[in-house]
C-alpha cells in the first residue's frame, strides 16, 4: 500500500474566550496519522482584547473597528508563528469569529491572510467555516474529525466524549463507527464577561470565587428554558447568544456560581442528546482549569470527568492542532465536516488557500 504524504502544518486559533493566540506545529497525513511537535501561546494584552470585543456581533468586514482589530490580531498571529521558530508546509489560520449566525447562513472570521502569508513566507489555509454554512450546515464545531483521529490513534475505549469548554462549550461523541458533535451551550464566556465587568479581571481563577458563592437555582431553571436547548442536533451558536437576566442582582460570588451551574446543566442536557452515554468525558479548553466547574460536572454527569491531559494530550494546544490538521485535509480536498457534526447535507470540504509570495 502506498504511504500517504506527511505534512508539517502549523495551526492557529483565537477562540471565543478572547484570551490570546495558540500556535501548534504537527506532522500529519490529514487522515489517521498525527504527531504534535511544538506549541506556543501568546496572550492578548487588554487593549487588543477590548478592541476585538468591540467588534463582536458586527457583520461588516470593512467597518473601521473591524479593520483595526484585524490588523492588531493578525500581528499577534504572526508573532505566535515566529515564536515557534520553524517553517511548515502550510498554516491553518482560523482567524477570530466576530459573528456566527448559521440560521441565516452567515459566519464571519476576521484576519489578514495575505499579511500572514507574506510575513511568514508560508502558504495559508483560511475561511474554514463558510462553505459548510453556505451549504446549510452549522459551521461548527469543526474539530470532531481531529478528536476522532487522536482517539483512534491512541486506542481510547469507545464510546468516549471530548468536551471543549471555551467561550462556548461543544462536545464530540466518538463511537466505534460514528461521530456526533454540537455546541452544548455556554462555556466560559458568561463567567468571564461577568467577572471582567465586576472586578476587572479576565476570569475566575480555578473557580475560587464561584466556589465561595451560592447557586441561584431559579435563575438556572429560567435560563434553561431557552429554545436552543430544545433544538435537535447538530446545532451551534454565537458566544453572545445568551441574555442571562437576573444575574446582575447577585453578588459576584453568587453570580459566578450561578453562571457556572448554567454551563454545567446545559452540558448535562447535551449529553442526553447523544446516541449513548460515553464511558468517560475528557475536557479541553480553559474550562478544564476551573475546579468548581470540573467538580460540578463530575457530580452532575455521574461519569468520569478528566482533563484531556489524562490522555497525554495538551488541552491548551488541541484546538490549534485541530486547525493544523484541517488545513492539510483542505489541501487534500477531504471533508472538514459531516452531516453528524454540523448538519451539512453531505460531507463538506472547505477552506481557501492563500499562497505565500
Amino acid at each position: 500500500m502506498r504511504k500517504k504524504k506527511v505534512y508539517r502544518s502549523i495551526g492557529l486559533m483565537s477562540g471565543t474566550s478572547l484570551d490570546g493566540v495558540d500556535a501548534a506545529l504537527i506532522e500529519t497525513d490529514g487522515h489517521g496519522y498525527v504527531r504534535p511537535l511544538a506549541f506556543h501561546t501568546l496572550p492578548y494584552d487588554e487593549p487588543t482584547r477590548k478592541g476585538i470585543r468591540a467588534c463582536l456581533g458586527l457583520r461588516e468586514r470593512t467597518h473601521p473597528q473591524v479593520l483595526e482589530a484585524e490588523r492588531i490580531l493578525t500581528q499577534a498571529h504572526i508573532e505566535a508563528v515566529k515564536a515557534l521558530g520553524t517553517q511548515a508546509d502550510v498554516i491553518g489560520f482560523h482567524g477570530q469569529t466576530i459573528r456566527h449566525d448559521p440560521e441565516n447562513r452567515f459566519t464571519l472570521q476576521i484576519g489578514d491572510v495575505a499579511l500572514l502569508a507574506g510575513e511568514t513566507g508560508m502558504d495559508v489555509v483560511y475561511d474554514f467555516r463558510s462553505r459548510d454554512v453556505e451549504a446549510g450546515g452549522q459551521g461548527a464545531p469543526l474539530l470532531p474529525l481531529y478528536h476522532r483521529a487522536r482517539a483512534l490513534l491512541d486506542e481510547i475505549p469507545l464510546p468516549t466524549a471530548i468536551l471543549n469548554i471555551g467561550g462556548v462549550a461543544n462536545i464530540s461523541w466518538i463511537g466505534p463507527d460514528s461521530l456526533w458533535a454540537f455546541d452544548t451551550g455556554p462555556g466560559n464566556a458568561l463567567m468571564d464577561d461577568f467577572i471582567a465587568a465586576r472586578d476587572g479581571v479576565p476570569y475566575d481563577a480555578d473557580g475560587a470565587l464561584a466556589g465561595a458563592g451560592k447557586v441561584c437555582e431559579p435563575l438556572v431553571t429560567l435560563w434553561l428554558t431557552h429554545p436552543y436547548f430544545g433544538r435537535p442536533t447538530p446545532k451551534s451558536l454565537d458566544r453572545d447568544a445568551w441574555a442571562v437576566f437576573g444575574v446582575q442582582d447577585l453578588s459576584t460570588a453568587d453570580g459566578l456560581a450561578t453562571l457556572a451551574a448554567f454551563t454545567v446543566e446545559s452540558i448535562k442536557k447535551g449529553l442526553e442528546l447523544l446516541p449513548s452515554r460515553p464511558q468517560a468525558v475528557f475536557v479541553t479548553g480553559g474550562g478544564r482549569r476551573n475546579g468548581f466547574v470540573m467538580k460540578a460536572l463530575a457530580r452532575s454527569l455521574a461519569l468520569p470527568v478528566q482533563p484531556v491531559e489524562a490522555l497525554g494530550w495538551n488541552g491548551d494546544a488541541l484546538e490549534a492542532e485541530g486547525f493544523a490538521y484541517l488545513a492539510v485535509r483542505s489541501i487534500l480536498g477531504e471533508a472538514l465536516s459531516l452531516p453528524e457534526t454540523t448538519g451539512v447535507p453531505h460531507p463538506q470540504a472547505g477552506g481557501r488557500l492563500c499562497r505565500a509570495e
